[in-house]
């Protein structure tokens, strides 16, 4: 990947005495470092980055460190858990006891009581949460701004957004500020920043993760997933956070086999299909590795005409009730009021007709797979979205925004169907884009063995300038 040219001048941040999830964990393990020393050495790297990235909103340091403290104490008793020592960061949509969760909105907001079912399964892997990152209000953009957090900026360029809704997430792993993290997917949220900041991130199948207390989050479109540098670093966290006794991080360093992989270009009816040519350019360069590694690469595309129309009323609906949820304390933009205005009109038969009608859209667009094993698209249409690009517009012209930058993911979330974002190269300023790999349900094991493959046989994973680390 090349760096972008216009990387700001930014002082050295700490170097880490261990890059990665997996190689951390390995390392206390081993006990050539501590749980207290890699917590600092993040710590200090969010205290000398996180001014220019604005990635967290929220950085634990006290309870990190006397987390790491007792983490080194087991480690020392002999206790060994996948993640037992290693920090990760959350999204901020998520719960954990003690501290609040505003999901990208202003105002005022109790703390949680409990922590989400998914901090649960970190930390009984032993994982340190060292902070909740940004992400814009409610989830509802492919970029991390807001007037209630600032704006969360990309690493590979500071003018650029890391994406959304989980940019916070993705721009501290970029940056190095943690080994990995958590985001949520109702529309693409994770794989869209995963391929504006060069990492991998993972949307898993509907339900393979708890996202308790919510027991259907946006009506069932979003889910949580990993985002981290390397395919294995993602398998390992989809390991914990899925808890299903199947090792995606074996899987990862699988060979895939020979496989039939279809390429679509085709974006739902309704939204715009014009792919950026450096978009087009890095595919058709990604298609050609795949036929390089003895993949044949077939032209296809899945009957997803319907899925628009079947998303609005449960993601529009689903706003309406966050918004509700939070009650009369919470401050959002207007075109956040307009958004859950809409979303109020389509609960009902709306919603309802919406939700049966997944199940034919889900069949409809499952006949690709009669024809090939995985499905190959742009993550996005477009480079990733300069900060402030939207700033001040209304409701309407951001949603044809976003829907013309962003239009490739949310099929996906309608049917509850898995899908993994690479790297693809980069557009011609140095920043990262990304392609998708999409399967069936459950077919998590197999997207991971291609893209371990395409990671295997590619360019080792690069740092953005930014970060300081080298390759």
């Amino acid at each position: 990947m090349t760096p972008a040219t216009d990387a700001p001048a930014i002082p050295a941040a700490p170097a880490l005495p261990v890059h990665g999830l997996a190689a951390s964990a390995q390392a206390l393990a081993a006990g050539t470092t501590s749980s207290r020393v890699l917590v600092d050495a993040h710590l200090e790297r969010i205290a000398a980055l996180d001014g220019h990235l604005n990635a967290f909103r929220v950085v634990r340091i006290d309870g990190a460190r006397a987390e790491a403290d007792a983490a080194d104490a087991r480690l020392a008793a002999g206790d060994r858990l996948p993640l037992l020592g290693v920090p990760v960061a959350i999204k901020d949509d998520t719960d954990i006891t003690g501290e609040t969760t505003p999901f990208g909105t202003g105002g005022t907001h109790p703390s949680a009581a409990a922590d989400a079912a998914l901090v649960t399964r970190l930390r009984d892997a032993g994982a340190i949460i060292v902070g909740k990152t940004n992400t814009p209000e409610l989830g509802q953009w492919p970029f991390t701004e807001g007037p209630g957090f600032g704006a969360s900026r990309n690493p590979w360029a500071l003018d650029r957004t890391p994406g959304g809704s989980s940019g916070g997430s993705a721009a501290a792993v970029a940056a190095g500020l943690v080994p990995a993290a958590v985001g949520s997917d109702g529309a693409g949220s994770v794989r869209i920043p995963a391929a504006w900041c060069g990492l991998v991130g993972i949307k898993p199948t509907r339900d393979r993760i708890p996202t308790g207390p919510q027991l259907e989050p946006f009506h069932g479109l979003t889910c949580h997933g990993p985002l981290a540098r390397t395919v294995g670093d993602a398998a390992l966290l989809l390991d914990v956070l899925a808890d299903t006794g199947r090792r995606y991080s074996d899987a990862a360093q699988r060979d895939p086999g020979r496989l039939r992989i279809g390429l679509s270009w085709r974006t739902p009816i309704g939204v715009p299909g014009k792919v950026h040519p450096e978009v087009r350019a890095a595919i058709e360069v990604l298609a050609e590795r795949l036929r390089g590694l003895g993949h044949e690469v077939i032209a296809a595309e899945p009957a997803h005409h319907l899925a628009g129309a079947l998303f609005l009323p449960r993601g529009m609906h689903g706003v309406h009730e966050a918004l509700r949820a939070m009650g009369d304390t919470v401050d959002v933009e207007g075109r956040t009021r307009t958004h859950a205005r809409l979303g109020a009109f389509l609960g009902g038969p709306i919603l309802a007709a919406a939700r049966a009608l997944e199940r034919p859209l889900a069949a409809g667009m499952g006949r690709v797979f009669q024809r090939v094993d995985v499905l190959v698209t742009p993550t996005t249409a477009s480079p990733a979205l300069r900060i402030g690009e939207l700033d001040g517009r209304a409701y309407w012209p951001t949603g044809v925004a976003i829907e013309t930058a962003c239009p490739f993911a949310f099929p996906w979330n309608v049917v509850g169907w898995p899908g993994v974002s690479v790297p693809a190269g980069t557009d011609a300023s140095g920043v990262p884009l990304g392609a998708q790999l999409l399967g069936r349900t459950d077919d998590e094991e197999l997207l991971l063995s291609l893209a371990g493959e395409l990671e295997r046989t590619g360019e080792p994973p690069a740092w953005p300038p930014l970060a300081g680390l080298g390759a």
